[in-house]
This record gives structure tokens, C-alpha cells and sequence, in this order.
């Protein structure tokens, strides 16, 4: 934010839940190794009676609000003081809130109210900040790459499902950065960066949950700080997909598959969108399935949502178009992932059988296709569909 920009009353908050690890990379990069943080036994003697986290560990987020939120990039905290009021512990929930309270003109510095709340609701830690926005040189911004040349990122949804992980690794090989979206697996995320890095490029994880907005929102914030221009959106998230039988089909299973690929996307277009716009360029590509064409039995509520994926697709293609921005689909056949992994063998046999090229798609026959709508070459298509299916359905 420009200092312009920033008004008394603004306000911004982060949430973090403390984990145990937390603590210990705080020991390890601090060398605060008291008991009281990390030895239950010791804590356990005490008043507290059980561990408690560093003051400093949960003051540290407010350098993160400061610093991302309010005013963001730009910011030089130069004075803090804190008043810890409450412990907090692992698995508590803490809820940073900053507010702007003064404006000083002269110097282009602002004053900010700075507390952190426990999942209580309890105020665990008070006290204010002085932060100076620093501007933005601008005299050679015009003299940049135009808008129309693609930067080389992309934003991967569901990175650490089986497609999700090709996809990643296929992009990191052309070079691309990339954001990795993951909803609880953490560990996966975590890996998938130190994979992309060994091949050369750069990547960072977020946390969100595609069917809340307000995660959403906090994605693309991320995402908008990391990488300011943003090329490419792929939307590889999935849920399990159980066969039944229309008689014991509920609503509820039909519309978890409608949120997962109607709603998240949804949400993630209307916030990117403004980015796209921008710049006048942008890529956004979906998966729906070869069952859309070739129905399975049983699968009534999958193919629902995943023709509708289609038609929404197809609707924001034309829409779009105006804008640079290209929408275009992938329909896998019978793929090689975790998905598949309550079909019975028999039955992906047959399926390998009925395929002209003998074999049901590996998880790189699908990041393939992907890779190539991602980039330059594929910018004459929009609205369209690349099956990989080995020749199953041709159109």
C-alpha cells in the first residue's frame, strides 16, 4: 500500500495454530532452549504445568502482518512495544490483529495497534508498532516488459495429489515458479518444494481450503505478493470418487463433487481475475474426464459435476477471451492415481484392454497435455478440450 493509500481505522489480521515443530525451529534458530518451552516433564513442575511457546515466537507474526498486510511491501518496522498478558501453547490458535491509529504526513509513518488473541478469544499479547512506508522507485517501470509477454508462473491447485505432482514437476523443468496449493497435507508440500528446487526452480506452499472464500482470498494474496504477475492457474483437485448406485445416492454426494468443481473454481477466478486482467494474459486450466462422454455406471454424481465443470469452462472461454485470458480443459481417461485405487484390477484391466494403445494414461501423459496449454505455443486455443484417454473417444 502507498502511504496515500492507508487511512486511520485500517485494519488487517492473520491467524496461525502453534505446533510443536513452530517451537522447535524457533530453538534451533534462536538457541532459546529454556525447559519451560520444550521439556513437559520440567514445565510440568511449574506454574504453567504444561509447555508454553516463546513471547517472541507469537510476537514474530506481527512482523508478518506488518510486513504482508499493513501497509506490506514497503514497510520498515522501526518500534514495537509489547505487553504479553496470557501464555500460549501448542495447538492454540492465534488470531493477529493490527489497526491503524496514526498518520504522520512529514515523515510518511504510520502508528499501528498490534494484538494477538488466543482461540479463546482471550487477548494473550497487546502493544503498538511504528512502521515507515517506504516508496517505490518508479522512473524505468515504463521501460518493463509489456503485458503481454507471460510471466513464468503458475499457481498449481491440488499440488500434492498424484496429477497435481506431475503437473509441478513438468512445469519446474521449463523453469517455471510455482505456487503449490495444498489443503492438509503438509508434509507432501513441504517435500514437492525441496523436489522443485532440485531441479533448479523456485516454489512455495499455501494452506487453504478451496470451499471457503476467505481462504481464497488469502491464496491470492500470497500469491499476488510472490509473484506480482501471474500466468497460469491449474486446477487439479479432486475428491475420492466411490461408485453407488443411484438408489443409495444422497444430495450431499452430488454436491460435495458440484463444490469441489464448480465452487472452488469459482471462487479462485473471481480473485484472480483482476490480476489476469491487468495484465492482459493469462492461462486457466481445469480437469474434468473422459465420463463426461463415455459414462460409468454408478457414478452419477461425478459426471454431473464434471459436465457442468465443462460448461463453465466453456462459458468463461468466450468471456474471457476479451482479456488475454485463455480457458481450456484436460479429460483424462482411467489414470494411474490414488483415485483409481477402489477399482478393482480386473476392472482396469479391461479398461488397458478396450484402449488402442493397450494401456490406462500415466500421471505424465496428463501433465503433459497440461504443460503444453500453459504455454505460448497453445495461446490460439481457448475452449478447448485435450482428452488423453489412448484413443478410448474421438472426436
Amino acid at each position: 500500500m502507498n502511504y496515500e493509500e492507508i487511512k486511520i481505522g485500517d485494519r488487517a489480521e492473520i491467524k496461525h495454530k502453534i505446533s510443536k515443530k513452530d517451537i522447535e525451529k524457533f530453538v534451533d534458530l534462536t538457541g532459546d532452549d529454556n525447559k519451560l518451552h520444550i521439556d513437559e516433564a520440567y514445565a510440568k513442575k511449574t506454574s504453567f504445568k504444561k509447555p508454553v511457546a516463546h513471547g517472541m515466537l507469537g510476537a514474530s507474526f506481527i512482523s508478518t502482518i506488518i510486513g504482508t498486510k499493513l501497509p506490506g511491501d514497503g514497510a520498515l518496522w522501526f518500534a514495537q512495544n509489547l505487553e504479553f498478558l496470557l501464555p500460549v501453547r501448542v495447538n492454540d490458535e492465534i488470531t493477529i490483529v493490527a489497526e491503524v491509529t496514526k498518520k504522520y504526513d512529514r515523515t510518511q509513518t504510520i502508528e499501528l495497534s498490534t494484538e494477538i488473541f488466543n482461540q479463546n478469544r482471550q487477548k494473550v499479547l497487546t502493544g503498538s508498532a511504528k512502521v515507515k512506508v517506504i516508496p517505490q522507485e518508479t522512473q524505468n517501470l515504463e521501460n518493463e516488459v509489456t503485458n503481454k509477454v507471460p510471466a513464468k508462473t503458475a499457481l498449481v491447485i491440488g499440488a500434492t495429489g498424484g496429477i497435481g505432482r506431475a503437473v509441478v514437476k513438468k512445469l519446474a523443468e521449463q523453469g517455471y515458479e510455482i505456487g503449490l496449493h495444498f489443503h492438509s497435507n503438509f508434509t507432501l508440500a513441504e517435500q514437492l518444494k525441496k523436489d522443485v528446487e532440485k531441479i533448479g526452480s523456485k516454489a512455495f506452499y499455501v494452506k487453504a481450503n478451496l470451499l471457503k472464500e476467505d481462504d481464497i482470498k488469502e491464496l491470492v494474496s500470497n500469491v499476488d505478493r510472490k509473484f506480482g504477475r501471474l500466468s497460469i492457474l491449474i486446477n487439479a483437485a479432486t475428491l475420492s470418487l466411490p461408485n453407488i448406485k443411484f438408489e443409495d445416492l444422497i444430495w450431499e454426494d452430488i454436491q460435495k463433487q458440484i463444490d469441489i468443481n464448480i465452487k472452488s473454481n469459482f471462487y479462485l477466478i473471481k480473485a484472480l481475475l483482476p490480476i489476469m486482467k491487468e495484465q492482459k494474459y493469462g492461462k486457466i486450466i481445469t480437469l474434468v474426464t473422459q465420463a463426461i462422454e463415455q459414462p460409468n455406471a454408478e457414478w452419477l454424481h461425478y459426471i454431473t459435476a464434471k459436465s457442468a465443470l465443462s460448461g463453465f469452462s466453456k462459458a468463461l472461454a468466450v468471456e474471457l477471451a476479451k482479456y488475454g485470458i485463455r480457458f481450456n480443459m484436460v479429460s483424462p481417461g482411467m489414470t494411474d492415481t490414488d483415485l483409481i485405487s477402489e477399482i478393482p484390477k480386473k476392472a482396469r484391466l479391461l479398461n488397458a484392454a478396450k484402449t488402442p494403445l493397450k494401456r490406462i494414461a500415466a500421471t505424465s501423459d496428463v501433465a503433459n497435455a497440461i504443460l503444453y496449454l500453459s504455454q505460448k505455443e497453445s495461446d490460439f486455443l481457448t475452449g478447448e478440450t485435450i482428452r488423453i484417454n489412448g484413443g478410448q473417444v474421438m472426436l
